[in-house]
């Protein structure tokens, strides 16, 4: 069990990061990617999926801040939500979402309830 301080998740960026060789807007669409995954409890990459076959799915796309592109993965600890992450720039989203997954696990933390 992790021994952190625990908070609400609430949508506010702890920490962002971004490697030179990618662009700018690579930190902008992380950021997003993880709010959207922080506030639908759920993968980016599902939600994208979801809003291909679902017209009604595909109005979250309107909403300014949700990103559906994968690479955004809630942060679990046991059943409760304590978080997300967001990664873009790794090479497209399924290695964005790869990249978020195993920095969940190597901290301990899910992606699922």
């Amino acid at each position: 069990m992790l021994q952190w301080q625990r908070f609400i998740a609430v949508g506010t960026p702890i920490l962002i990061q971004r490697d030179t060789r990618v662009g700018p807007h690579n930190a902008d669409a992380a950021r997003r990617k993880a709010y959207t995954a922080l506030s639908t409890k759920t993968a980016t990459r599902l939600l994208a999926e979801k809003a291909r076959q679902n017209p009604e799915a595909a109005n979250l796309n309107t909403l300014p801040e949700l990103l559906l592109l994968g690479g955004g993965v809630p942060l679990y600890e046991g059943d409760a939500l304590v978080g997300a992450f967001g990664v873009a720039g790794a090479g497209g989203a399924a290695q964005d979402e790869q990249c978020a997954t195993e920095a969940a696990l190597a901290i301990g933390l899910k992606t699922n309830p």
